[in-house]
């Protein structure tokens, strides 16, 4: 957008009143601008919270009752929530590690408990075999060793 022409004036007297406006708004501009920042800056810590209450409670009765709890929240809200990071367990060797959630190529609305049936072992497909993980909790960070490949 083109910026506004303003034609100067032939008085001195309204040069300098026009002069005094368009600083005028030149500042309300910056004060503005500055205000939506802060405004922006408390919203998106509004919304990181929101996103992390839900990972949260699908925590709690993760571990209570150790299974897969409908509705669980979507992969990006435990992303932006701080919870990167899901906990899985093989079925059949037990194994426990933990499954950056970043990686996964997913569709947005993508919930945590839809994933139980996609991940897979890597020790157990080493050896020929596919058991589905179990998955155990929603974590901020790594807790288990990366395995060894």
């Amino acid at each position: 957008m083109a910026p506004k022409h303003h034609p100067t004036p032939l008085s001195g007297g309204d040069r300098k009143a026009l002069k005094e406006e368009l600083g005028k708004a030149s500042a309300i501009t910056t004060i503005l601008a500055a205000q939506s920042a802060e405004a922006r800056a408390k919203g998106d810590a509004l919304i990181r919270q929101a996103d992390r209450l839900p990972c949260e409670s699908w925590n709690e009765p993760m571990w209570v009752d150790g299974e897969p709890i409908d509705p669980s929240p979507a992969v990006d809200q435990a992303i932006n929530g701080g919870y990167p990071w899901l906990e899985i367990r093989c079925s059949r060797c037990k194994t426990a590690r933990d499954f950056d959630l970043a990686t996964l190529p997913h569709v947005s609305t993508t919930f945590v408990h839809d994933l139980a049936g996609r991940l897979r072992c890597s020790k157990c497909a080493k050896a020929g075999r596919r058991p589905a993980a179990t998955l155990l909790q929603l974590t901020q960070r790594p807790r288990h060793a990366a395995p060894e490949r």
